[in-house]
């Protein structure tokens, strides 16, 4: 094995653990809420900024920052956005009031907007062709997917045992400090520059009057709000069920994200059997008939089906994304990135939101907040069918097959 791919696989791991990592927090959120709720005496629309601000940052970060990883290198951008997001968890030791941690949390999703879109670009460097580049990212977002089960675990396990929630930070900014060791002695690969254009905040704005970074931003959009509403608000959802099946309610957050993680590393597999836009449509209308189960049917149906619709969901958001960012050539992947994951965080940012505020609105159930999730999924089961008979992104993906 020579120096060169042993450096690409330590690169490949450092984006695997970069994604374990913040998906630690991020998706234990929907464990934490309650315990905040509790702790602070919040409503349902309060305690959610806990979500919102992240995903608020992340989008501005996206979309003000994701050039970076294009203008100054990836590397770097990587070691800038990791060491903020470290010394974010590490001040969850120092504070104890609720305005405080949003406030870290603003700084948290500041940094993820940053190393994200780095390391997005930086799997588009190291793959060869769009079809590899999606078997990656998948590849990637699985390892997502194990921190995503990994976070609530640990947050259960902590609150069980008499600790903080506040732990589950701490250990992140451990790893943080370890990957930024990892990228500090890492060789990523040179970015040749197939054009003059200036790179800047400019050319992420005009990128977003293009046709196919749009075209999937909102794709992504519709999904990352059906998602959402999943890690945030389902535990809420359940905390009022009294069914035969409450031992599935109270593991119904873990079996999804088992599901999910399960899912994206089963998607290598699947692009190998059937075309990615045909796997679109069968898999969005999977996650749109199980949430028109679950909303037509009760709550005994509900604690079945939305978990189950981890299994669905697991391809759809790294496959989007990594053929949305193979539209573009590689010195175009970070600004590309970024715009994408500003909408994912938009989106992650107004669904629940948008689904509390509607809850709030009609008594304070949860259930109200799902019928608005229900019609994103119908949305994006829509968009992919179309995606599939039309193949309006065909021809740009074998513009740039090489990058």
């Amino acid at each position: 094995m020579n120096d060169e791919t042993i450096n690409l696989k330590a690169i490949r791991w450092l984006t695997y653990m970069m994604f374990f990592m913040f998906a630690m927090t991020t998706d234990a959120v929907g464990v934490i809420i309650p315990e905040i709720i509790k702790e602070f005496n919040l409503s349902h629309t309060q305690a959610g900024a806990f979500h919102y601000v992240t995903m608020l940052a992340i989008a501005v970060s996206g979309i003000f920052l994701g050039y970076l990883a294009d203008k100054i290198g990836r590397k770097l951008t990587i070691l800038i956005g990791l060491m903020i997001y470290a010394v974010s968890c590490f001040l969850f030791a120092v504070g104890n009031t609720y305005l405080f941690f949003v406030a870290l949390l603003f700084s948290s999703g500041l940094a993820i907007g940053v190393f994200k879109s780095a390391g997005l670009a930086l799997v588009g460097d190291t793959t060869q062709n769009s079809t590899e580049h999606t078997k990656s990212m998948n590849m990637v977002e699985g390892f997502f997917g194990i921190g995503a089960i990994v976070g609530p675990a640990l947050v259960t396990y902590l609150l069980a045992n008499g600790y903080s929630w506040k732990y589950l930070y701490l250990f992140a900014g451990l790893v943080c400090v370890l990957l930024s060791v990892v990228t500090w002695y890492v060789k990523t690969p040179k970015l040749v520059r197939s054009s003059e254009e200036q790179i800047n905040l400019k050319r992420t704005f005009k990128m977003m009057k293009n046709r196919y970074a749009l075209g999937f931003s909102l794709s992504i959009a519709l999904y990352v709000i059906a998602e959402a509403a999943i890690y945030v608000w389902m535990p809420t959802l359940f905390l009022s069920y009294e069914g035969d099946l409450t031992w599935l309610a109270a593991y119904s957050l873990t079996i999804f994200f088992v599901l999910r993680a399960a899912g994206r590393f089963m998607a290598i597999w699947v692009l190998s059997k059937i075309s990615w836009s045909n796997a679109m449509t069968l898999f969005s209308g999977g996650i749109f008939a199980g949430y028109l189960a679950s909303m037509t049917l009760g709550l005994d149906f509900a604690v079945i089906f939305l978990p189950l619709t981890g299994l669905f969901m697991a391809m759809i958001y790294p496959t989007l994304n990594s053929k949305g960012i193979s539209c573009f050539a590689k010195e175009e992947h970070g600004a590309v990135a970024g715009l994408i994951l500003f909408f994912t965080a938009v989106a992650a940012t107004i669904g629940p939101l948008a689904m509390a505020a509607f809850s709030d609105y009609m008594g304070g159930q949860a259930k109200y907040g799902f019928y608005l999730a229900t019609v994103a999924a119908g949305l994006l089961f829509a968009a992919m069918v179309y995606n599939s008979l039309k193949q309006p992104a065909e021809k740009q993906l074998k513009l740039h097959s090489n990058h």
